[in-house]
């Protein structure tokens, strides 16, 4: 609990992954993906409670023997590509119970600590905010980013006339790194969001510790990175 509040945390992990087969359950860093995640939430000095939802009997049962809770499989309708996060933290909720705050720690942010769960959730109560992300300071500053209508460049993002555009310069960008989401329960249930644009407060990440596992080249980046971590026995 944090302030007398209750934390629930969802890890969700689908079978018939496309872009990395099986890689909810590949070894790496001495341990399948999804035991990294499970470790951070069961090392949070605040979270209640941990359960996985996962349609994949395979990832269940890795994640058993990770020690955390399964309590329900879930349902096929909710585990296709076009299913959202949503969808998937409301059904978790619904079926275990309502706390008063949720976490959502997806199994493909394998460097997140319990460390970074805990300061998203202090941030979260600190400022009264209907949402807490965590993020990670963008390569390419939105100011430098074009698009292109008719074969001329036209900005995504314009800066302010007479803004000067040298980087040093530049005001923090921040992109989600979709390592730890973390949400009021009632905002969750009221909104169907995880993220609240210009409601949400925000922890900010190293980038060794945002990587988001879609690629083989991602994953082969988390083994590096992962190698010089001893596993807990």
């Amino acid at each position: 609990m944090i302030g007398g509040l209750s934390v629930l945390a969802v890890i969700p992990a689908r079978g018939g992954s496309k872009g990395v087969p099986g890689k909810n359950v590949r070894p790496v860093g001495g341990r399948p993906l999804i035991e990294w995640t499970i470790r951070a939430a069961q090392g949070s000095r605040y979270v209640d409670r941990t359960v996985l939802s996962s349609d994949d009997a395979g990832i269940i049962a890795v994640a058993q023997e990770a020690g955390c809770e399964v309590p329900f499989v879930r349902a096929a309708e909710l585990a296709t590509d076009e299913a959202g996060s949503v969808e998937v933290v409301v059904d978790a909720v619904e079926r275990v119970g309502a706390h008063d705050l949720v976490v959502l720690l997806q199994p493909t942010s394998p460097l997140r600590r319990a460390e970074d769960v805990d300061a998203a959730l202090q941030t979260l109560i600190a400022t009264g905010a209907p949402s807490c992300v965590s993020v990670t300071e963008a390569t390419d500053h939105p100011w430098l980013i074009f698009g292109e209508d008719a074969g001329r460049l036209i900005a995504y993002c314009a800066p302010p006339p007479g803004a000067s555009l040298r980087r040093q310069d530049l005001p923090a960008a921040w992109v989600l790194n979709g390592a730890v989401y973390a949400v009021r329960t009632d905002a969750l249930m009221a909104d169907r969001a995880l993220f609240h644009p210009g409601r949400s407060a925000l922890h900010v990440m190293p980038a060794d510790r945002s990587v988001d596992i879609d690629t083989l080249a991602d994953l082969d980046r988390a083994e590096a990175l992962l190698a010089e971590i001893r596993p807990v026995p």
